[in-house]
Protein backbone atom coordinates (compact mmCIF):
# COMPACT_ATOMS: atom_id res chain seq x y z
CA UNK A 1 0.00 0.00 0.00
CA UNK A 2 1.04 3.63 -0.55
CA UNK A 3 0.87 4.27 3.20
CA UNK A 4 3.89 2.06 3.70
CA UNK A 5 2.02 -0.21 6.09
CA UNK A 6 1.79 -3.96 5.44
CA UNK A 7 -1.30 -5.15 3.65
CA UNK A 8 -3.84 -6.29 6.23
CA UNK A 9 -6.18 -8.21 3.99
CA UNK A 10 -5.24 -11.46 5.73
CA UNK A 11 -6.88 -13.58 3.07
CA UNK A 12 -4.72 -15.83 0.94
CA UNK A 13 -7.36 -16.15 -1.76
CA UNK A 14 -8.28 -12.46 -2.11
CA UNK A 15 -5.85 -9.61 -2.68
CA UNK A 16 -7.39 -6.43 -1.25
CA UNK A 17 -5.07 -3.46 -0.93
CA UNK A 18 -4.73 0.16 -2.03
CA UNK A 19 -2.78 1.29 -5.03
CA UNK A 20 -0.83 4.54 -5.26
CA UNK A 21 -4.01 6.43 -6.25
CA UNK A 22 -6.01 5.32 -3.23
CA UNK A 23 -8.24 2.96 -5.18
CA UNK A 24 -8.97 -0.49 -3.85
CA UNK A 25 -7.89 -3.47 -5.93
CA UNK A 26 -9.69 -6.75 -5.44
CA UNK A 27 -8.36 -9.73 -7.33
CA UNK A 28 -8.72 -13.44 -6.91
CA UNK A 29 -5.46 -15.34 -6.42
CA UNK A 30 -5.43 -18.83 -7.90
CA UNK A 31 -2.39 -20.93 -6.99
CA UNK A 32 -1.01 -22.90 -9.90
CA UNK A 33 0.38 -26.38 -9.71
CA UNK A 34 2.34 -28.70 -11.93
CA UNK A 35 2.35 -32.32 -12.86
CA UNK A 36 5.30 -34.58 -13.50
CA UNK A 37 4.44 -34.63 -17.19
CA UNK A 38 3.51 -31.00 -17.86
CA UNK A 39 6.01 -28.66 -16.23
CA UNK A 40 4.71 -25.40 -17.71
CA UNK A 41 2.85 -24.47 -14.52
CA UNK A 42 4.35 -24.64 -11.07
CA UNK A 43 3.88 -23.16 -7.60
CA UNK A 44 7.25 -23.97 -6.09
CA UNK A 45 10.14 -21.57 -5.63
CA UNK A 46 12.50 -23.85 -7.54
CA UNK A 47 11.86 -25.11 -11.04
CA UNK A 48 11.31 -28.83 -11.46
CA UNK A 49 13.58 -31.00 -13.58
CA UNK A 50 12.54 -30.57 -17.24
CA UNK A 51 10.01 -33.37 -17.94
CA UNK A 52 11.10 -33.57 -21.57
CA UNK A 53 14.57 -34.63 -20.46
CA UNK A 54 13.22 -37.15 -17.95
CA UNK A 55 11.00 -38.77 -20.59
CA UNK A 56 13.62 -38.80 -23.34
CA UNK A 57 14.80 -42.21 -24.50
CA UNK A 58 18.45 -42.83 -23.68
CA UNK A 59 20.41 -44.21 -26.62
CA UNK A 60 23.96 -45.54 -27.04
CA UNK A 61 26.38 -42.85 -28.16
CA UNK A 62 29.47 -42.72 -30.34
CA UNK A 63 31.00 -39.26 -30.55
CA UNK A 64 34.17 -37.87 -32.07
CA UNK A 65 36.09 -35.06 -30.43
CA UNK A 66 39.02 -32.77 -31.08
CA UNK A 67 42.32 -34.47 -31.81
CA UNK A 68 40.77 -37.80 -32.74
CA UNK A 69 39.19 -38.48 -29.33
CA UNK A 70 36.40 -41.06 -29.41
CA UNK A 71 33.64 -41.17 -26.80
CA UNK A 72 31.41 -44.23 -26.41
CA UNK A 73 28.39 -44.70 -24.16
CA UNK A 74 27.13 -48.31 -24.28
CA UNK A 75 23.96 -49.42 -22.52
CA UNK A 76 24.61 -53.14 -22.20
CA UNK A 77 27.41 -55.00 -20.48
CA UNK A 78 28.00 -57.10 -23.59
CA UNK A 79 28.55 -53.93 -25.65
CA UNK A 80 30.94 -52.58 -23.02
CA UNK A 81 32.95 -55.82 -23.03
CA UNK A 82 33.14 -55.71 -26.83
CA UNK A 83 34.53 -52.18 -26.65
CA UNK A 84 37.04 -53.24 -23.99
CA UNK A 85 38.15 -56.09 -26.24
CA UNK A 86 38.50 -53.70 -29.17
CA UNK A 87 40.18 -50.94 -27.13
CA UNK A 88 42.01 -52.61 -24.19
CA UNK A 89 43.68 -49.32 -23.21
CA UNK A 90 40.44 -47.32 -23.18
CA UNK A 91 39.69 -45.17 -20.14
CA UNK A 92 36.38 -45.77 -18.39
CA UNK A 93 34.45 -42.68 -17.32
CA UNK A 94 31.70 -42.44 -14.71
CA UNK A 95 31.54 -39.18 -12.77
CA UNK A 96 34.65 -37.75 -14.49
CA UNK A 97 35.76 -36.28 -11.16
CA UNK A 98 39.23 -37.85 -11.51
CA UNK A 99 39.77 -38.11 -15.27
CA UNK A 100 38.66 -34.52 -15.83
CA UNK A 101 41.37 -33.30 -13.45
CA UNK A 102 44.01 -35.49 -15.10
CA UNK A 103 43.16 -34.19 -18.57
CA UNK A 104 42.79 -30.53 -17.63
CA UNK A 105 45.63 -30.10 -15.15
CA UNK A 106 48.01 -33.00 -15.79
CA UNK A 107 47.75 -32.98 -19.60
CA UNK A 108 46.83 -36.66 -19.64
CA UNK A 109 45.85 -37.96 -23.08
CA UNK A 110 43.04 -40.50 -23.38
CA UNK A 111 42.11 -41.02 -27.06
CA UNK A 112 39.38 -43.56 -26.23
CA UNK A 113 36.84 -42.77 -23.51
CA UNK A 114 34.00 -45.12 -22.58
CA UNK A 115 31.19 -43.88 -20.37
CA UNK A 116 29.76 -46.63 -18.12
CA UNK A 117 27.02 -44.53 -16.54
CA UNK A 118 24.17 -46.11 -18.52
CA UNK A 119 25.21 -49.77 -18.47
CA UNK A 120 22.25 -51.49 -16.81
CA UNK A 121 24.22 -54.35 -15.27
CA UNK A 122 26.58 -51.88 -13.56
CA UNK A 123 23.72 -49.95 -11.93
CA UNK A 124 22.23 -52.87 -10.02
CA UNK A 125 21.23 -52.46 -6.37
CA UNK A 126 20.04 -55.72 -4.80
CA UNK A 127 19.15 -56.49 -1.20
CA UNK A 128 19.91 -60.18 -0.72
CA UNK A 129 19.50 -62.57 2.18
CA UNK A 130 23.21 -62.54 2.95
CA UNK A 131 24.11 -58.96 2.05
CA UNK A 132 23.87 -56.00 -0.30
CA UNK A 133 25.02 -56.05 -3.95
CA UNK A 134 26.06 -52.71 -5.44
CA UNK A 135 26.83 -52.16 -9.12
CA UNK A 136 30.08 -50.33 -9.79
CA UNK A 137 28.32 -47.48 -11.66
CA UNK A 138 25.83 -46.79 -8.87
CA UNK A 139 25.92 -43.13 -7.87
CA UNK A 140 26.95 -42.31 -4.32
CA UNK A 141 23.64 -40.51 -3.74
CA UNK A 142 21.72 -43.66 -4.77
CA UNK A 143 23.92 -45.70 -2.45
CA UNK A 144 22.94 -43.38 0.39
CA UNK A 145 19.24 -43.98 -0.29
CA UNK A 146 19.52 -47.77 -0.37
CA UNK A 147 21.58 -47.80 2.83
CA UNK A 148 18.88 -45.83 4.64
CA UNK A 149 16.29 -48.29 3.37
CA UNK A 150 18.36 -51.25 4.55
CA UNK A 151 18.89 -49.75 8.00
CA UNK A 152 15.16 -49.33 8.52
CA UNK A 153 14.21 -52.80 7.26
CA UNK A 154 16.99 -55.05 8.57
CA UNK A 155 17.95 -55.96 12.11
CA UNK A 156 20.33 -53.49 13.73
CA UNK A 157 22.92 -56.24 14.28
CA UNK A 158 23.15 -56.81 10.53
CA UNK A 159 23.60 -53.20 9.43
CA UNK A 160 26.65 -52.02 11.35
CA UNK A 161 28.69 -51.78 8.12
CA UNK A 162 25.86 -50.07 6.25
CA UNK A 163 25.47 -47.52 9.04
CA UNK A 164 29.19 -46.70 9.00
CA UNK A 165 29.23 -46.20 5.22
CA UNK A 166 26.07 -44.09 5.38
CA UNK A 167 27.55 -41.85 8.07
CA UNK A 168 30.78 -41.45 6.11
CA UNK A 169 28.88 -40.47 2.97
CA UNK A 170 27.43 -37.48 4.83
CA UNK A 171 30.87 -35.86 4.70
CA UNK A 172 31.78 -37.10 1.23
CA UNK A 173 31.92 -34.01 -0.99
CA UNK A 174 28.73 -32.14 -1.89
CA UNK A 175 25.39 -33.35 -3.18
CA UNK A 176 26.19 -32.37 -6.76
CA UNK A 177 29.35 -34.49 -6.72
CA UNK A 178 27.57 -37.46 -5.13
CA UNK A 179 24.91 -37.26 -7.84
CA UNK A 180 27.51 -38.10 -10.51
CA UNK A 181 30.39 -39.83 -8.70
CA UNK A 182 30.18 -43.63 -8.80
CA UNK A 183 31.03 -46.26 -6.22
CA UNK A 184 33.34 -48.13 -8.59
CA UNK A 185 35.12 -45.00 -9.73
CA UNK A 186 35.99 -44.08 -6.17
CA UNK A 187 37.25 -47.61 -5.49
CA UNK A 188 39.36 -48.01 -8.63
CA UNK A 189 40.98 -44.60 -8.26
CA UNK A 190 42.54 -46.08 -5.10
CA UNK A 191 43.22 -42.68 -3.61
CA UNK A 192 45.11 -42.91 -0.29
CA UNK A 193 42.72 -40.32 1.17
CA UNK A 194 39.56 -42.15 0.11
CA UNK A 195 36.77 -41.93 2.69
CA UNK A 196 35.19 -45.24 1.67
CA UNK A 197 37.96 -47.69 0.78
CA UNK A 198 38.98 -48.38 4.40
CA UNK A 199 35.33 -49.13 5.18
CA UNK A 200 35.04 -51.65 2.34
CA UNK A 201 37.94 -53.55 3.87
CA UNK A 202 36.56 -53.31 7.41
CA UNK A 203 33.14 -54.48 6.19
CA UNK A 204 34.63 -57.63 4.57
CA UNK A 205 33.39 -56.47 1.16
CA UNK A 206 34.03 -58.54 -1.96
CA UNK A 207 34.61 -57.14 -5.44
CA UNK A 208 33.45 -58.94 -8.57
CA UNK A 209 35.72 -58.36 -11.55
CA UNK A 210 34.89 -59.24 -15.14
CA UNK A 211 37.18 -59.31 -18.18
CA UNK A 212 36.48 -58.68 -21.85
CA UNK A 213 35.72 -62.39 -22.38
CA UNK A 214 33.03 -62.41 -19.69
CA UNK A 215 34.98 -64.36 -17.07
CA UNK A 216 34.22 -63.25 -13.50
CA UNK A 217 36.47 -63.53 -10.47
CA UNK A 218 36.00 -62.38 -6.88
CA UNK A 219 38.57 -60.47 -4.84
CA UNK A 220 38.34 -59.44 -1.19
CA UNK A 221 38.54 -55.70 -0.66
CA UNK A 222 41.59 -56.08 1.58
CA UNK A 223 43.48 -57.77 -1.29
CA UNK A 224 42.27 -55.47 -4.07
CA UNK A 225 44.43 -52.46 -3.19
CA UNK A 226 48.04 -53.19 -4.10
CA UNK A 227 49.66 -49.82 -3.43
CA UNK A 228 49.47 -46.11 -4.14
CA UNK A 229 46.73 -45.82 -6.79
CA UNK A 230 47.32 -49.44 -7.78
CA UNK A 231 44.57 -52.07 -7.79
CA UNK A 232 44.20 -55.71 -8.76
CA UNK A 233 42.80 -55.06 -12.24
CA UNK A 234 44.49 -56.53 -15.29
CA UNK A 235 44.23 -55.03 -18.76
CA UNK A 236 40.73 -55.52 -20.13
CA UNK A 237 39.18 -56.07 -16.68
CA UNK A 238 36.57 -53.87 -15.02
CA UNK A 239 34.95 -53.77 -11.60
CA UNK A 240 31.49 -55.29 -12.00
CA UNK A 241 29.96 -55.03 -8.52
CA UNK A 242 30.59 -54.77 -4.80
CA UNK A 243 29.08 -57.14 -2.26
CA UNK A 244 28.74 -56.20 1.42
CA UNK A 245 27.79 -59.08 3.74
CA UNK A 246 25.53 -58.31 6.67
CA UNK A 247 27.40 -57.65 9.88
CA UNK A 248 27.66 -60.57 12.27
CA UNK A 249 26.44 -60.56 15.84
CA UNK A 250 28.81 -58.61 18.13
CA UNK A 251 30.61 -57.27 15.05
CA UNK A 252 30.87 -53.49 14.96
CA UNK A 253 32.09 -51.20 12.19
CA UNK A 254 32.57 -47.51 12.94
CA UNK A 255 33.62 -44.71 10.61
CA UNK A 256 35.98 -41.88 11.56
CA UNK A 257 37.25 -39.01 9.44
CA UNK A 258 40.08 -36.75 10.57
CA UNK A 259 40.89 -33.68 8.50
CA UNK A 260 41.21 -29.91 8.69
CA UNK A 261 37.53 -29.75 7.76
CA UNK A 262 35.04 -32.59 7.72
CA UNK A 263 33.48 -31.71 4.37
CA UNK A 264 35.49 -32.37 1.19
Amino acid sequence: PSSGKPCSCGDHNILNCENSFGATIIAEHKPVSYSEIDGRLYNEKELIFPPELALRNVLPLKLYGFGGIKWYRPQKLSALLDLMSLYPNAKLVAGNTEIGIEMNFKNAQYPILISVTHVHELNVLKIKENGLEIGSSVKLSNLQHILLKVMTERDVNETSSCRAISEQLKWFAGKQVKNVASVGGNICTASPISDLNPLWMAARAEFQIINSKGHIRTVCAKDFFLGYRKVDLAQGEILLSIFIPWSRRFEFVKEFKQSHRRED
